[in-house]
């Protein structure tokens, strides 16, 4: 996915600057060769059990949620997450995306973009929380340079099978 979406923290700024511990392995790489699958995205009505379904077939971890209408993005489903919910019992099958799902917030809140042409040191330091603040994340959401549409997701598994196939 080519724009990825972070939070950025409104508290104190990250100071210490980000030194990536695979740089010698990247020359050059972005996030294109990572070769990212396809979006799956979903929109808010869709059901639980359908983002189970297509999250499994295809191995997922995240799937994105866009408006219906407009492809909007306007969060996300951690599948992991997902199923905790429902053997707690918060939500099940039939309930619609909507119940389950992380929203975006949008307004005061700066996004880093990640696109297919981010350096992999900056998806790196993405995953390590530089842009958030010292927040580390788990994936990132592959956009278009101006946001329109959702063209994948990265997560940090994937960048460490990238580091372990790349010779030294």
């Amino acid at each position: 996915m080519t724009d990825i979406m972070a939070q950025s923290s409104q508290a104190q700024p990250f100071t210490q600057p980000f030194v990536s511990k695979w740089a010698s392995r990247y020359r050059g790489a972005t996030v294109e060769d990572l070769d990212p699958p396809a979006a799956l995205s979903l929109t808010p009505s869709d059901t639980v059990s359908v983002a189970l379904m297509s999250a499994f077939e295809r191995d997922y971890t995240h799937l994105t949620v866009v408006d219906s209408a407009t492809r909007a993005l306007l969060g996300y489903l951690s599948i992991p997450h997902l199923q905790a919910l429902l053997e707690a019992g918060r939500v099940r099958p039939e309930d619609e995306v909507r119940s389950a799902m992380t929203r975006f917030q949008r307004r005061g809140t700066k996004y880093k973009v990640i696109t297919m042409d981010t350096p992999l040191e900056e998806l790196e330091a993405f995953f390590e929380g530089a842009a958030t603040g010292g927040q580390k994340q788990e994936f990132a959401v592959i956009t278009d340079e101006r946001r329109r549409f959702v063209l994948g997701v990265a997560t940090r598994a994937d960048l460490e099978e990238f580091v372990k196939r790349r010779p030294a």
